[in-house]
């Protein structure tokens, strides 16, 4: 068999290019009914405006994807448009614009799919033409996080806070949840450990 200078030099892995094709493959069931005898939208394609977690999920990664194409760190642009692509393959409905912004930051990565489904998703001229996005930074904020609440140092439940919930609130909150107090009947709760934004940890007896 022929070996080129570079096959005779160093062992060849298709597992980078497999990676990649199944991203790629992943991006186009995202938008594309894979099951149609045509090429036609998934029904998971909406007009609807983006959900709080979907447009969070996109503006973080417009910040994302931008600052690592401009420091010339492609693959860890790529792992966030693989986050992407997870994320919104699990979502019932996928906003249009969404996926157009997507295509744009998909575009220098692969010009020829991003061309492909910016036009079956209706995009105006060409997707490489298109003016790049600028992330929301009101929009990379959460809402709400979730913390874990210890009794003893074992979690026994996880409460939803505002992320800059302080001591106090922390603190009534946990001991609002049914799953605490349940833990908490007939003990005496006699140290209480708070690190905002990380845990509520109840020491009892």
């Amino acid at each position: 068999m022929f070996m080129g200078p570079l096959e005779a030099t160093k062992p060849w892995s298709m597992d980078g290019v497999g990676g990649v094709r199944n991203f790629l493959d992943r991006v186009w069931r995202m938008i594309i009914d894979q099951d149609a005898d045509e090429v036609v939208l998934c029904d998971a394609i909406t007009d609807d405006a983006c959900d709080e977690d979907q447009l969070r999920t996109l503006h973080q990664t417009i910040r994302k994807v931008t600052e690592d194409t401009e420091a010339m760190s492609f693959n860890t642009a790529i792992a966030r448009m693989m986050e992407f692509t997870n994320f919104f393959t699990r979502c019932e409905k996928r906003p249009r614009e969404a996926m157009k912004t997507f295509l744009i930051l998909l575009s220098p990565y692969a010009p020829h799919l991003a061309e492909e489904l910016w036009m079956l998703l209706g995009g105006e001229g060409c997707v490489a033409k298109a003016a790049w996005p600028d992330w929301d930074e009101a929009a990379l904020v959460e809402s709400s996080i979730e913390i874990p609440v210890q009794i003893n140092g074992k979690i026994k439940a996880k409460i939803n806070v505002a992320p800059d919930a302080n001591k106090d609130q922390l603190i009534e909150i946990a001991l609002a949840d049914p799953k605490v107090s349940e833990q908490l009947t007939g003990k005496t709760v006699v140290k209480q450990i708070v690190v905002p934004g990380r845990l509520v940890n109840l020491v009892v007896k």
